[in-house]
């Protein structure tokens, strides 16, 4: 191990400890193998001196560098990033064929309630194998393929039962509770099967009398879980109560904050994020970053704070590098994220630092990778 100036580091050196901003945040993790964007952030960032494994330093006159091993290290990167994505389509690949599968099954289940009985056996058995594939899926950056609008409640069915699902085992419940809670975020709309698609699909303002039948889906999906074995109460709380508020400003019974079951409380930011970040007839889909600045607004005195702080602080935990597009059409690299303000990253666009907590005009639009 030597500790080594910035000056003498080449891409394809490995870091043996981790390296920090002046400020404390973490920048690099330890075991990284640098590439040449993560030299401008260490510059950026005007840190000094890292600790590599031992290589010669490249004499400063001389035309021949001293050592190779940067450039066979390089090279060696660049066989284990190829095998990396090879590897990361395959694991897509199956996280997407898992997930068209419940798809098919939820639209069939969904469309089928009223005149029989859920097939809840076989809806877990493909929900326990989509969970199966939940080291691949991140809230913010899975898009299903072949998007239909008006598919939208079955989609929002299934990512609000893999995000609650996250949400449950972030949030520190027991991992009996986890299959559960994904249960009540893919079952707690089933009462819109009973809504005059007229209304559930109207692509402008809804009436007062229609808002209000809107409402009834609460009632509705609690009605029609009741007769459901295999899940238990807060599944059908959660149907019931998803729209309530913690002041007590929800629908349909207006509850406070000590009423409302702990499955409903999760469901409901995980179903916000993805109602506001789905394509709908009336309104595009939103940057997850401003949703998610949106709901933390919402944790005071609508959601559960703790519910929505744990969502926000693990769904923002991206590896420095992540590529995104910004809202005025500029690409670049997370660079560092600030845990006071985990929506605002800085982010390296064309070798500047763009500080979003200080660059408020600008936001994330869309994550790239």
């Amino acid at each position: 191990m030597v500790s080594i100036s910035i000056a003498d580091v080449k891409p394809g050196v490995k870091l043996l400890s981790h390296v920090y901003s002046p400020l404390g945040g973490l920048l690099l993790q330890k075991g990284k193998v640098l590439l040449p964007r993560d030299l401008d952030i260490l510059r950026a960032f005007m840190v000094r001196q890292v600790e590599v494994e031992d290589f010669a330093v490249p004499e400063r006159k001389g035309a021949v560098e001293a050592t190779e091993s940067p450039r066979t290290a390089l090279v060696g990167t660049a066989a284990v990033a190829d095998n990396a994505k090879q590897e990361e389509i395959s694991t897509l690949t199956s996280l997407y064929r898992e997930y068209d599968r419940m798809l098919h099954l939820t639209k069939s289940a969904f469309q089928s309630v009223l005149a029989s009985e859920l097939p809840i056996y076989e809806l877990r058995h493909q929900l326990e194998a989509l969970v199966r594939q939940l080291k691949h899926y991140h809230a913010l950056t899975f898009i299903p393929r072949n998007m239909n609008e008006y598919d939208y409640l079955y989609h929002n069915a299934i990512l609000t039962s893999l995000t609650s699902y996250l949400l449950a085992q972030w949030h520190g419940l027991p991992q009996k509770d986890w299959m559960q809670v994904a249960f009540a975020g893919l079952l707690h709309d089933i009462g819109n099967t009973k809504i005059d698609p007229a209304i559930l699909y109207k692509p402008t303002q809804l009436s007062s009398d229609e808002a209000e039948e809107m409402r009834k889906h609460t009632t509705y999906g609690y009605q029609q879980l009741r007769k459901t074995a295999a899940i238990n109460e807060g599944v059908r709380l959660t149907a019931l109560q998803h729209h309530e508020k913690m002041d007590g400003t929800g629908y349909p019974f207006h509850l406070t904050s000590d009423k409302i079951h702990i499955y409903a409380k999760i469901v409901s930011v995980a179903d916000i994020f993805h109602a506001m970040t789905l394509n709908r007839r009336y309104r595009k889909a939103k940057s997850p970053y401003l949703v998610l600045e949106e709901i933390r607004s919402e944790a005071f005195g609508k959601l559960d704070p703790g519910v929505v702080q744990t969502f926000v602080d693990k769904v923002t935990q991206f590896h420095h590098g992540t590529r995104v597009r910004l809202n005025n059409g500029s690409e670049g690299e997370i660079v560092f994220s600030d845990r006071n303000h985990p929506t605002r990253p800085m982010v390296s666009v064309q070798g500047q630092i763009v500080n979003l907590v200080v660059e408020r005009q600008l936001h994330i639009e869309e994550v790239l990778s």
